[in-house]
């Protein structure tokens, strides 16, 4: 009788010979409990929080309504390691197999998840164990209530990091930089050169120190490890392990439908040319295949969420049938999601796919507003924009130590949900130890100050 390992050599031969080319993948069987805690905390080991069992809850309760199945769960890195559920069914596994490879070949050649990879290095998943084994330690000297007030702050500004920087970057001058653009000044260099003129010695004076930060900070992990008043040292690693493994997600937030698209159709194509396949094997993968990359609702209903797998899968045959298969690997090493939604979904495929935007009204009714094609793309990037999150940075680090936040809400083109932002700024506000202030927006839009205390 034949096992998933029996067909993971003769898979992965068949990828490459297709010119897949991916980073080594470790497999690994497991039942469904421990695939739900991968799956929630975002790692094999992660750092122990609150918000994870939340999330494991949230999980089990949709998994129960039939709203939720995890076929795999797959991490990036040298070498990328995918775990399976021990109770999919030969023909589920198999496919997840091609899937996986997919997402491996995806990872190994996009640009975005190259340039991360190289600042965070391709162990993340060693790394998180690392960084989890020290906090545990950091409960053990100083107890659980004290790191979990920093876990509370750091985790709830996990999105908060600037992805156009650096993961490791230096600190703010001391002082400004006034000596080189002096120098530069083409009038002084003319006026030195002047017969019988000399450069008249400055009295000395006290350099004025550079404001902090000297332009918006939008990097608040980044900010509060480095410049927090009183943290200490165990306090400022969590916030910079929190911001490491930020920075290791962020592609695969960022190219989600593109990485899920490319996966389904490579696990599509692997599956149709594996003529090592059974028959019936074959049938029962092709019909888990059909289930994964279906819209949301069933026969005459109408989606009003995008399926990624949907989207993707349907986008890189149109382009693949347009353009060929090259032109298809050249789009996978150049976009992320917001280049690959506006390049290549185009009005004709939006049709195809019945897309729509759509407004909900307070008394629960549902009325489609268009289909114009930019409005389309614009409402499915929409959630994608800044890591899904406000764009908050940090303003002013005042004399007395007072942190000042600003939201641009012109750009977002929202305001915040101020109770929850006020339970934020608590939570910052208790490892700051100064007051934190928030300059905002409310939902109508008018302007706001939050305060803590």
């Amino acid at each position: 009788m034949s096992t998933v390992s029996d067909f993971v050599p003769r898979v992965e031969a068949l990828a490459r010979r297709l010119g897949l080319d991916y980073h080594p993948v470790d497999f690994e069987i497991v039942p469904m409990t421990f695939m739900m805690e991968v799956a929630v905390y975002g790692l094999p080991v992660r750092m122990p929080h609150w918000s994870f069992g939340v999330r494991y809850m949230h999980e089990l309760i949709r998994r129960s309504m039939g709203h939720s199945r995890i076929f795999e769960v797959m991490f990036p890195g040298d070498p990328c390691h995918a775990y399976l559920v021990s109770n999919n069914t030969l023909a589920e596994n198999t496919l997840v197999i091609a899937h996986v490879l997919g997402h491996a070949d995806f990872a190994r050649n996009n640009q975005l998840f190259t340039r991360f990879e190289q600042m965070a290095g391709t162990h993340i998943v060693e790394h998180a164990a690392a960084q989890a084994h020290r906090i545990e330690a950091a409960v053990a000297e100083h107890g659980q209530q004290r790191v979990e007030a920093v876990l509370d702050a750091a985790l709830a500004l996990e999105a908060h990091v600037d992805v156009n920087a650096e993961l490791h970057r230096p600190l703010y001058p001391a002082h400004p930089d006034t000596t080189e653009r002096a120098a530069a000044d083409p009038f002084r260099k003319r006026f030195q050169r002047l017969p019988g003129e000399k450069e008249t010695p400055a009295a000395p004076k006290e350099p004025s120190r550079a404001p902090l930060p000297p332009n918006p900070e939008y990097d608040l992990l980044w900010f509060i490890a480095h410049y927090g008043p009183e943290l200490e040292d165990w306090e400022r690693d969590i916030f910079l392990a929190v911001r490491e493994e930020s920075f290791y997600f962020h592609p695969l937030f960022a190219c989600h439908i593109m990485n899920e698209g490319w996966a389904s159709y490579w696990h599509a194509r692997l599956l149709r040319e594996a003529d090592f396949l059974p028959e019936n094997l074959y049938v029962d993968a092709i019909k888990a295949h059909s289930d994964v990359v279906r819209p949301f609702a069933a026969k005459q209903q109408t989606a009003l969420a995008v399926n990624p797998y949907h989207l993707g899968f349907s986008m890189w045959e149109h382009i693949v049938e347009k353009q060929g298969i090259e032109a298809a690997r050249q789009v996978c090493r150049e976009e992320d999601d917001f280049g690959f939604i506006r390049n290549y979904l185009d009005r004709g495929l939006a049709e195809k796919l019945g897309l729509f935007t759509y407004e909900a009204r307070q008394d629960g009714e549902i009325k489609i507003t268009g289909r114009d094609i930019d409005e389309v793309r614009e409402a499915i990037l929409a959630p994608r924009f800044n890591y899904g999150v406000p764009r908050i940075h940090v303003s002013e680090l005042r004399h007395d130590g007072t942190l000042v936040l600003g939201h641009d809400h012109a750009g977002d083109g929202r305001g915040l949900d101020l109770e929850r932002a006020a339970r934020v700024l608590a939570y910052l506000q208790r490892v700051w130890r100064r007051p934190v202030a928030l300059n905002t927006a409310d939902a109508q839009g008018a302007a706001h100050e939050i305060k803590c205390p």
